[in-house]
């Protein structure tokens, strides 16, 4: 995969436009790991062990391999995405280069659990999104998704600075076109007819504003304040949500 090809107007990552002095790189978050009180395994703690999972906007299938190795999942991934999803299925995973649609659905069956994965900051109607999956879910069967957390402190103190500066990646990455605090993800899945169940938030060991610290007082300070002060220190919010029965929305 060339990764300074410029993306096509078909290609979520158009969205970037002069946003950026260059086009943001495909693979940019392609290299996920399992680290605890980090997105990808507090996405994992919220998916049943052996679910079948719907991994929308599964980019490289990074994520979606992981959740198949430790939570045993059997993953059905959609990647708008054409060299993101051969990426994913050169992983072993089930990928479906697309957009998700109501035909496309129609054709993949019911689900213990949906996955957005970082992926509803990028959809200028995230609501539409989360109605069209909801008659997917089996009974009992949940939407897990992480976003990126706006409130985070890094972002405030930019703020008092006067700096809102797009990135290639990370909470200000160019390509976002919602954000998110706790308070608002959560009236997003309300609104669109889901109980919210449980919010977790990532530490974000891996941001810049990080780097010089060494890692074990990363994990020894981040750890209890992302937990304990998730609207300001969490870097993504990971959430989980059923769907109401008795929705009309």
């Amino acid at each position: 995969m060339n990764e300074s090809s410029a993306p096509t107007a078909n290609d979520p990552d158009h969205h970037a436009g002069a946003l950026l002095a260059q086009p943001p790189a495909a693979g940019r978050y392609d290299h996920q790991s399992y680290e605890p009180d980090e997105s990808t395994a507090l996405i994992g703690a919220f998916v049943p062990l052996g679910a079948r999972v719907l991994d929308v906007g599964c980019g490289t299938g990074s994520v979606s391999r992981l959740l198949e190795d430790y939570r045993e999942a059997q993953i059905v991934g959609i990647e708008p995405n054409a060299e993101r999803a051969a990426i994913g299925r050169q992983r072993g995973v089930d990928v479906r280069a697309g957009y998700l649609t109501s035909e496309l659905l129609a054709t993949l069956g019911r689900f213990d659990a949906v996955v957005f994965a970082d992926v509803l900051e990028h959809l200028a109607d995230p609501g539409a999104m989360l109605r069209l999956v909801r008659p997917v879910l089996r009974p009992g069967g949940y939407v897990v998704a992480s976003v990126p957390n706006v409130a985070n402190w890094t972002v405030r103190a930019r703020l008092l600075l006067g700096r809102f500066n797009y990135t290639e990646s990370g909470i200000m990455d160019a390509t976002h076109l919602r954000w998110f605090t706790r308070r608002t993800l959560g009236e997003l899945f309300e609104r669109s007819g889901y109980a919210v169940t449980a919010v977790n938030g990532s530490t974000g060991k891996w941001m810049h504003e990080y780097r010089r610290v060494p890692p074990r007082l990363r994990r020894r300070v981040l750890r209890p304040l992302a937990r304990c002060f998730p609207t300001l220190f969490a870097c993504q919010l990971i959430i989980q949500a059923a769907p109401l029965s008795n929705s009309s929305q």
